[in-house]
């Protein structure tokens, strides 16, 4: 009896001694796991395999990326609130998720259970017309539209490029515009090329900048303060005469009790990611810019972004249950 109560030390000895060694491993110690909000083929996806491929090859390990859309990017929030805050679940979302704190009032989870890890690119909204449009640019868009009801394409109801552009419209150059969902990008760009709305409201980020870039669609405005470098010839709102400014960007999250060690690890890598300049090219190619800054930089960021969507959503009195 005593040797086998000897035997069960032991072994519990032992056990204790393996997850110490284990827990004292440099992180990562295994694979880490993006969580994408949306389907393979989106933004999220494409700079979450670019990021991934960068930050793993720096860091030893690979980075598996997994796919969880639906809700809006929820579900794939939700499932990173819940995982264990030890840097191997990682989110990947866009401006959803800042956008979702007020159109989405029950997510399944809070933004608190969440923490910003960096924000790593951002690509302007713009409105985009038919390359035989008779307006020249933005400032001519909306002048043709007083007194008129414009139709505007997007990639759907609530997503950012369709509150971003009804809030344009509606508040800041007063005309009456109708909105025209579609079910994904590229059905949006091809109604627009094919004339059966007056314009569409995208990021460039969304497939829309090398059409412009080519002449295939005419780029009326970018809703931002400098113009676009995939787009130079198309002018920014603010040039146009109105002071409004809406990007779409992707975040990489933690879960909220990542260690501060774990976050300025993947942040610091992050950034050293996004100084290349083969990426760098390669999301000014399909009009994104790279975001630099300190971790604490893309909290505030994140938090004033979370304030301006809401204030747009309110307005707007939009809201998905």
């Amino acid at each position: 009896m005593r040797l086998v109560k000897h035997a069960g030390l032991v072994l519990l000895a032992l056990g204790l001694l393996a997850i110490n060694a284990a827990s004292a491993q440099p992180y990562p110690a295994r694979d880490i796991t993006f969580i994408v909000a949306f389907a393979p083929g989106g933004v999220a996806d494409t700079l979450a395999r670019f990021v991934g491929k960068g930050l793993g090859e720096r860091l030893g390990r690979t980075v598996v990326v997994e796919n969880r859309g639906g809700a809006g990017g929820n579900i794939a929030a939700a499932a990173v609130a819940r995982a264990t805050p030890d840097g191997y679940t990682l989110l990947v979302i866009t401006t959803a998720i800042a956008i979702n704190e007020t159109l989405r009032p029950n997510k399944g989870f809070a933004a608190s259970d969440l923490k910003p890890i960096a924000i790593v690119a951002s690509s302007p909204e713009s409105l985009i017309a038919a390359p035989n449009s008779p307006a020249a640019n933005l400032a001519d868009f909306i002048k043709q539209a007083k007194g008129k009801t414009i139709t505007f394409a997007s990639a759907g109801a609530g997503s950012g490029s369709h509150i971003a552009a009804e809030y344009f419209f509606k508040e800041i150059a007063k005309v009456s515009a109708t909105h025209v969902p579609f079910q994904g990008g590229a059905p949006a760009i091809a109604a627009t090329i094919g004339g059966q709305v007056d314009v569409l409201a995208t990021t460039l980020g969304g497939g829309a900048a090398a059409q412009v870039a080519s002449g295939k669609l005419k780029g009326l405005g970018v809703a931002s303060d400098k113009r676009a470098a995939v787009t130079p010839n198309v002018p920014t709102y603010v040039e146009a005469g109105f002071p409004f400014d809406a990007s779409s960007w992707v975040v990489i999250f933690a879960p909220a009790g990542t260690s501060a060690e774990i976050i300025a690890k993947l942040h610091d890598t992050i950034e050293q990611v996004m100084q290349d300049p083969a990426l760098k090219q390669k999301l000014t190619s399909i009009g994104f810019d790279p975001i630099e800054g300190a971790q604490p930089q893309a909290e505030k960021y994140y938090n004033a972004e979370v304030a301006k969507w809401g204030t747009m959503v309110k307005t707007l009195g939009l809201t998905i249950k």
